[in-house]
């Protein structure tokens, strides 16, 4: 996979508590520090499908 910048959420608490991503067409890289020390890498889809749990009622 190609090098894609980092993106952090908008979400952070103090600090870095944070979620980074880096998205690419098929994938989703997922670390919790800027730089990333440990990555998760999923395929889009999956992401796709994470998010929209998360949005929902059964996510909250």
């Amino acid at each position: 996979m190609s090098t894609r910048p980092w993106r952090k959420s908008s979400y952070c608490q103090e600090g870095e508590a944070c979620v980074h991503i880096s998205a690419a067409p098929t994938a989703v890289r997922i670390a919790d520090a800027d730089p990333p020390r440990t990555v998760l890498t999923v395929g889009a889809e999956a992401f796709g499908a994470l998010l929209d749990l998360l949005k929902s009622p059964a996510g909250q």
